[in-house]
Order: structure tokens, then sequence, then C-alpha cells
């Protein structure tokens, strides 16, 4: 077991999460209604408690992919090989069957093969897994990559093959190809793959993207099947946003789609209240970038339409629209006056809709992942805060929650953690599968006689979306089950929210070492 969690904040207003949260077993809400048919009852269960002797892994920031016998795989954010990364090890790639048994398929170094893996992997048809680290790989670089984690390296893309070999297709400098890699990857049909980093870049741009550790505002990048690297867009700062975070979505056109974390509109609330209270500026922006290489702001956010802090991740209907969360902004009066987050679909005139605020409280608040979508245009996604608010680790922010969200704008939380042995923050995505169960992980929480002593190391989750035919719930049922998200906003940040706010971004949203929880 180690003896702490290394916690890299994303770097760039909300970039790579890796945060430190907490968790417990949880009460399943049902959303009911009075003799209605085809109700949903979620079914949770955890798959995989990840058990804090280090091996195995430890604090699982990325979501979850499926194969066709399914199989899951995911990263772990340490753990693993615990003679590297100070002890606390630099990071798995694991494997958990349909009977819940875990495979480590590659521990990382630290050195040259990269550190810290936050993001989901990419599985192609041979079965060989892509993704990126946040740290380790080009071990002379630049040198403030070392500031930052504490040793060389600036974040590597890597492959690991259905034998468990790695290898590092790309390393990062932290010069005008990139620094710390901010999401997971996206493949085009010639095998070339697509992603975005925190910061480097165009260095000359460092001044305007506050709150960074590192220089650079980012860049979007394209990686060919012979390792060279080509930067398709650097950052600066202004109107495109800085600090781009999570995967990009690519369209039958070649063109991808992505979010910036801070920049846009830097004014009013977006500057006034933000970067007093978190370091950043500039709430944010969902941009596109063509096949030719032409760069376009689709939505600039400025607070009360969501901001600061939007997030990659986003999904694409059949009409164009694209749907995506963000981590504050909405109604200001919650989380502290930054708003708690939204829910929001972007038409394809650049004109956005607010689907859903949260408040806070028994909803949920800030969000570090996106949403995924139903054929009926249901939308599913995780928050990690609020929900349950009992318990040392959920009494302050909550644990976080499982939701739904109809077309109607009508929210379901399917299930809330209560920081045990069900998770604790759930900071990645959802993942759905063929039969509309939806698999996840969380930072914390399962085991919790290890890693904090009780914070927990982490789970990979499953909820099953049953549904009973003429399902009659009373009413007094129904408010015991906690049902609709109606509280009111219940979460107050504490007088270090910019430190908590700065760790949101993944390098976790963090761009220093942050001791955890233990």
């Amino acid at each position: 077991m180690t003896s702490r969690m290394e916690c890299h904040g994303r770097i760039s207003g909300r970039g790579w999460r890796a945060v430190c949260g907490a968790l417990v077993l949880g009460t399943v809400l049902v959303s009911a209604a009075i003799a209605v048919q085809a109700q949903e009852v979620p079914s949770y269960t955890v798959l995989y408690k990840f058990a804090g002797t280090g091996a195995d892994g430890e604090y699982p920031l990325g979501s979850v992919i499926r194969d066709r016998a399914g199989n899951l795989y995911g990263t772990t954010f340490n753990g693993g090989d615990l003679s590297g990364c100070g002890g606390s090890g630099c990071g798995v790639v694991f494997k958990v069957d349909r009977s819940g048994n875990e495979t480590v398929l590659y521990s990382f170094k630290g050195g040259a093969d990269g550190a810290f893996p936050a993001m989901d992997l990419l599985r192609d048809e041979a079965g060989n897994l892509y993704s990126t680290t946040h740290g380790g790989g080009d071990l002379n670089g630049n040198a403030s990559c070392t500031a930052v984690f504490g040793f060389p390296g600036c974040g590597v893309v890597f492959k690991v093959d259905p034998t468990g070999k790695e290898t590092v297709l790309y390393a990062f400098t932290g010069g005008a190809d990139g620094l710390g890699p901010s999401s997971g990857l996206v493949r085009d049909k010639a095998g070339n793959l697509y992603g975005t980093t925190i910061a480097g870049g165009d260095l000359s741009f460092s001044a305007n993207c506050p709150g960074e550790p590192i220089p650079g505002c980012g860049v979007v990048f394209k990686l060919d099947p012979t390792g060279n690297e080509t930067v398709l867009h650097s950052f600066t700062g202004l109107a495109d946003g800085y600090g781009a975070y999570g995967d990009l979505l690519r369209d039958e056109a070649g063109d991808l789609y992505g979010a910036a974390s801070n920049g846009g509109d830097v004014s009013g609330f977006c500057s006034e209240v933000v970067e007093p209270a978190i370091g950043y500026l500039g709430c944010g922006t969902v941009f596109k970038l063509d096949h030719t290489g032409k760069f376009t702001v689709l939505h600039t956010f400025n607070g009360a339409d969501g901001g600061p802090f939007p997030d990659g991740w986003l999904v694409r209907d059949n009409e164009g629209n694209l749907y995506g969360m963000t981590g504050s902004g909405g109604d200001l009066s919650g989380c502290s006056n930054l708003g708690c987050g939204v829910v929001f679909k972007l038409d394809r005139r650049g004109k956005e809709t607010v689907l859903y605020s949260f408040t806070g409280g028994a909803d949920g608040s800030m969000t570090f992942a996106g949403v995924v979508r139903d054929a009926a245009g249901n939308l599913y996604g995780t928050t990690n805060n609020g929900g349950d608010f009992r318990g040392s680790f959920c009494a302050s922010l909550g644990c976080g929650v499982v939701f739904k969200l109809d077309p109607t704008g009508k929210e379901t939380v399917l299930h809330t953690f209560t920081g045990g042995a069900d998770g604790l923050n759930p900071q990645a995505g959802l993942l759905p599968d063929e039969e509309g169960n939806l698999y996840g992980t969380t930072v914390g929480g399962g085991d919790t006689s290890s890693c904090s002593p009780t914070y927990g190391c982490g789970v990979v989750f499953k909820i099953a979306l049953m549904y009973c035919d003429d399902l009659d719930i009373s009413q007094e049922g129904v408010a015991a089950a906690g049902d609709e998200t109606t509280d009111a906003p219940r979460v107050v940040l504490p007088e270090n929210v910019r430190e908590l706010l700065q760790q949101r971004r993944g390098f976790g949203r963090f761009g220093t070492p942050v001791t955890g929880p233990r």
C-alpha cells in the first residue's frame, strides 16, 4: 500500500483532472412516478475494488472501454510498480473480465515509458490499446515538467499490444509540440491519432494563460502511424481559449470538435469573479478544427450559460447538435457564486441552450467529464460532488452522483455515492453497452481499509437500467428514495477553493503535485 496519492491538477482551468475524491456504498435513487409503465429501476454493482496493495493500481481517473467479450479496459493514475514515482507508483493499464477479475496489462515505470495515465483508452481491431500519460517520456525535455511532476518528462502517447508490450509512439518535449496531454485519443481510418495538451505550444502566449504553472496555452495535435507529430492548432489564450481538456470528437468529414477550459470571454464574471477565485481567466470555449486546418470558435461561455471549465468528450446527434457539460457556471448563486455546472446543447448555428443547471444539492455538482446519449435522446453522466453530504468525506462537498437527463430537461439521479464500498468522486464519463447498461469508475472509495487508509483506491462499477412494467411507487416511497433533485444548493466551497478547483484540472486539473487524503 502506498503512503500518498499523487494528484496533478489539470493544468489549465480544469485540465487534467486528477482530483482526490472520496466515496461510500450509496443508496440507489429511483426516479419514480405513480403507476407508470416501463419504469427505470437502476441497479448499482461494484465490479472491481482496487485493493490498495498498489500492484493492481490506484485511483482510476478515466472512463473504461469494452470489447466484444465484455471485458473492460482502463487506467489508474497511481499504483503498479511501487519502485517508481516516489513510492506511489506511476499508474497501470488494466483489464477487468466479466467475472470481476483484474489483470494489470502494463505498469508504468515513470521514465521514458511515461507516468500518470489519467485518460480513457482507445482499442483497435487488433486489440492494441492507445492513450496518453501526463508525465514521463522525454527526460531531457522542458525543465518545467520536472518542476511540475518532481521528475523529468512532459508526457507521452503510448501503445500497449495484446502481449503487454508498451511502445512510446511520441514523447512531448514541452515546447511547440505541447506539454502534458490532456485527452485520450481519437483515430482515423489511416491510423492517425488526434488529441490535445494542456500547455506548451506557442510559448510567446504564456502570459495570456494565467493559472498554469508551466508555459504555453496548449495544442491540438495529430500523430501519424510513423510517429511524426503535427500541431494542428496552438492556443493563444485569447478568443480561442486555452487549456483544452477532454477527448476530441471527430465527424465523418474529418472535422474535430473540442472544448477549452478557459480563455474566450475574459470580461465581467469570467474575469472579475473567476480569476480572483481560482486563478484562471475566462470561461472557456467550444471549438471546431476542420479537416483543412481552419479553427472556429463555436461558442464562448459567459458563466450564466456555463463555464468556466467546459469539458471535451462532446457528443453529436444526427442533426449535428453538440452536447456536453461545464464544471462550473449556470446558476451563479450556487457553489460559492461560481455556479455548480451545466449540461448544454449547441446547435449547428452556434446557439447554446442550457439543458440543466446543477444546484450543488442532491442533484450533483462539478463535472469532470462529458455525457453519453441514447437513441431516445436521454443524456447520462456523472458529477464529482454533490449528492450525499453525510460522512467524513461527503460532508462538505458531497461524494458525487450518476444522473440521467431526459429530453424535457428533467434530471433523475440514478446513483448517489456514499463514500464507502460503492466508491466516491466519479471523475470519468460513462460507457453504455448494447443492453443499456452503464459502466464507470470512481477515484476513491471501494476498499476503504487502504489508500487513506479510509479514502479507498477507487472502483469500477456498473449500473443496469432495468425496466419494470406498471411499477407503482407511493409518494412516500419517492420522497424517501430522494427521486428528483430539487434540494436547495448545498455545496459551499471552502476557503481553499482556488486550490481545489485548480486540482480539478487533473494533472488533473492540478499543475503541481498534491498530497492526497492520506
